[in-house]
């Protein structure tokens, strides 16, 4: 049984001049095209494709793969806007559509944005959400302290990064426990903290009791290592310029500079810091 949105494994029934012919369901064998066929593709062979609908809404096969399948998240560009909605490049020849009442936000051609892939009922059509929630778990998340897990981050706020975890719960990594650069986008190991009572989970880059702080500091070292021991950076710098130059919040980076302080391996001046002797040595 071929599935729509999935990678399937056919048989192939027969060729024609258009291509050939896979084994579908209920006789309704699929078209790959002659540019998909492999030379050496023959009638009785297996071949893996993705079926999805062409631009004239006929159900039809290709070997190249989308950046995303049904029932996945993806992390994708807008290439064109109109009335009825957005389309976004997955990788295929057509593009996927985005309707208005599934975009949480408007989108805005050239964006990139989160979405869930999903075939709509009423057409029978891929299409794509940014309203994510409808295709996460509804059950309580049960997880423990430090449960190593994935974290796709899908949009940020004034507090931090919201992002999927294991692809079925709403979970946030506050700014203040950001150690490095993330990007919307971007799939990256967490930790668990806690959840919470709005079942949503709050995460860490590190588990609890790593010594974030020292790990941190160890960044900034090597960094003053690689740049003459001299930073232009300090408790002054605006939290962007401290985010951009070490990918870390400012929150984060005033307690290493302060643990580096103690330890008399910096200085701290007024537009910067720099090695001490010492901190050369370390």
């Amino acid at each position: 049984m071929a599935e729509m949105g999935k990678l399937n494994t056919l048989e192939v029934l027969r060729e024609s001049d258009h291509g050939v012919y896979l084994q579908g369901e209920n006789s309704n064998d699929i078209l790959l095209p002659n540019k998909y066929v492999p030379e050496d593709l023959k009638v009785g062979d297996e071949i893996e494709v993705f079926i999805h609908r062409d631009s004239e809404d006929r159900i039809i096969a290709t070997t190249l793969t989308p950046k995303g399948m049904v029932g996945e998240f993806a992390h994708l560009e807008v290439v064109a806007v109109n009335r009825v909605g957005a389309f976004m490049d997955w990788g295929l020849e057509k593009d996927l559509f985005v309707p208005f009442k599934e975009q949480r936000v408007k989108m805005q051609k050239g964006d990139k944005y989160v979405v869930g892939i999903y075939i709509d009922e009423s057409t029978d059509r891929i299409a794509a959400s940014s309203k994510l929630y409808q295709f996460l778990d509804g059950e309580t998340p049960e997880f423990s302290t430090n449960e190593e897990v994935e974290a796709f981050i899908y949009d940020e706020n004034e507090i931090g990064y919201n992002c999927l975890v294991n692809e079925r719960f709403v979970g946030i990594i506050y700014e203040s426990d950001v150690i490095t650069n993330v990007e919307i986008g971007q799939k990256v190991k967490a930790y668990v903290q806690k959840v919470r009572p709005d079942n949503k989970v709050d995460l860490s880059l590190l588990p609890s009791g790593y010594g974030k702080v020292d790990d941190i500091a160890s960044g900034i070292l090597k960094q003053l290592q690689q740049n003459n021991g001299y930073l232009a950076l300090s408790d002054k710098s605006p939290s962007e310029t401290i985010n951009l130059k070490l990918g870390i919040s400012k929150k984060n980076f005033k307690k290493a500079i302060g643990s580096l302080y103690k330890k008399k391996l910096i200085e701290i001046e007024k537009i910067g810091i720099r090695l001490t002797e010492s901190g050369k040595a370390y």
